[in-house]
């Protein structure tokens, strides 16, 4: 189902954070094992896309229009929230650690989001900055997000791949 207006690609990544922040809130306040386990898949699926597009399509766009810095701690951000998305995937909510890990999962997020949209310094205001066509990449985030949950239906949120972990040991 297409949107009638096409989102740039702040307005989409922000609506995707929204609705991530939205879900979180549903948890917190969630009771019986069924209704958190469902809205965690949900909240792993949306992140796991999330970070998939951002990684495939936004942040390339941003190389060396943005501080790299910045986009190195966007990198580094995506893969803490990966492992946790994984262990979280792999457990329930009868697990001892399993809302302790939403929730600091929850928290890792926010911050990320705040230094994606802080006002003048954060990465989407350096990408407005830079002239980027946030037109052309949020259709481009768009398509690819469609495919992704379309896949997803049919075969499910595969396993997050970490790009800046060399080995992670539990």
């Amino acid at each position: 189902m297409a949107d009638a207006k096409p989102q740039d690609a702040i307005t989409l990544l922000k609506a995707d954070h929204r609705k991530v922040e939205d879900l979180f809130e549903q948890f917190e306040k969630a009771s019986g094992d069924g209704r958190k386990r469902k809205l965690a898949e949900e909240i792993c699926m949306e992140l796991t896309i999330h970070t998939i597009i951002e990684e495939e399509i936004f942040y390339p766009a941003c190389m060396g229009k943005v501080e790299e810095k910045d986009l190195n701690e966007a990198y580094v951000e995506h893969d803490g929230a990966k492992v946790l998305i994984t262990e979280i995937e792999a457990g329930g909510p009868d697990d001892d650690f399993y809302d302790a890990k939403v929730k600091v999962l929850s928290e890792q997020i926010e911050h990320h989001v705040e230094e994606e949209e802080k006002r003048s310094e954060g990465i989407f205001a350096q990408a407005k900055k830079a002239g980027l066509d946030m037109d052309a990449i949020g259709a481009e985030l768009a398509t690819r997000k469609q495919a992704l949950i379309a896949n997803y239906k049919s075969s499910g949120t595969p396993k997050p791949e970490t790009t800046t972990f060399t080995e992670v040991t539990v």
